[in-house]
């Protein structure tokens, strides 16, 4: 097994810098090969589930919440990029992440998703990235299409952010960094880059989306990889723990942002087909999850 950690690890290294080309600047993305032992996992008709114990700084103070990771495949339409209701010759399969987070700020709570679709049969960015932000005072929205650029549509009660469409250029994306470790850690970009910071970040710090230069790391600490990307300009950095054998579970996250640290540490894993669990006999899930 430190065999096949360290050979990934070597194939991470010398196999995907900064200035690796992008595979959504290519003319058709590539083919993506899957694994047995990877199909065996995320085919088999349930999702992951995985809740974090959340100490989020907001408002220059901690606050104490919970995060959830879900990932789950589905068929997905690349037109009109929904979820499809059936396969057909027409879907994709992606690799859906549903990213959460709850806590309160004072009187009031805060809720914040992010769905990231990202595709498994081609080696391309993702498909769709979407970001919702609700709390007392008001909510935000935002959205990322892949078409030929990267579509991006905002809303905000904000003055200054309100309704807004514009188009950037293809490249790295931290909100899909997720999916990449749950897929091919080896995809995972590294070096001098140009990415995209995640929208949550964005749009809770009324911060601009768009590409930003980063520098990219990777080390294995045991049985653990730390992935790390810092942007100087944002005095950022966030870091992301995952296990180094597949399915590269990831462990625990932290945001710095100046002097103010965001972490998540994970509590509780199940597999479960959730969206059938809607039943007020199914609610003791969550205290096997421990969201209760």
């Amino acid at each position: 097994m430190r065999f096949i950690t360290f050979s990934l690890l070597i194939s991470i290294l010398c196999g995907c810098s900064g200035n690796q080309k992008p595979s959504s600047e290519q003319e058709k993305p590539l083919a993506r090969v899957l694994s047995n032992d990877f199909k065996d996992f995320w085919y088999d008709g349930q999702a992951e589930i995985t809740s974090y114990n959340l100490e989020q700084y907001r408002y220059g103070e901690m606050r104490r919440g919970t995060a959830v990771l879900i990932f789950v495949t589905e068929d997905f339409l690349p037109d009109v990029q929904v979820k499809a209701n059936q396969q057909s010759e027409t879907t994709k399969t992606v690799l859906k992440l549903n990213k959460t987070k709850n806590f309160n700020t004072g009187i009031y709570p805060y809720s914040i998703m992010t769905s990231v679709f990202y595709p498994l049969e081609e080696q391309n960015h993702a498909l769709k990235v979407t970001n919702s932000v609700q709390e007392w005072c008001g909510q935000v929205y935002a959205q990322l299409n892949n078409r030929n650029d990267f579509e991006i549509t905002s809303h905000s009660y904000f003055e200054g952010e309100a309704d807004q469409e514009y188009k950037l250029s293809k490249t790295h994306l931290e909100d899909e960094i997720w999916t990449q470790i749950r897929v091919n850690p080896a995809d995972l970009p590294l070096g001098e880059i140009e990415i995209i910071p995640a929208m949550e970040y964005s749009r809770i710090n009324h911060k601009e989306f768009k590409p930003t230069p980063a520098v990219a790391s990777l080390e294995q600490k045991d049985s653990i990889f730390e992935y790390c990307i810092k942007y100087p300009e944002l005095e950022r950095k966030l870091t992301i723990w995952f296990e180094a054998t597949a399915p590269y579970q990831i462990t625990q996250w932290k945001e710095q942002i100046g002097n103010e640290t965001t972490q998540a540490t994970k509590m509780k894993r199940i597999k479960s087909s959730y969206w059938s669990k809607n039943k007020n006999k199914d609610a003791y899930l969550r205290d096997s999850l421990k969201l209760n």
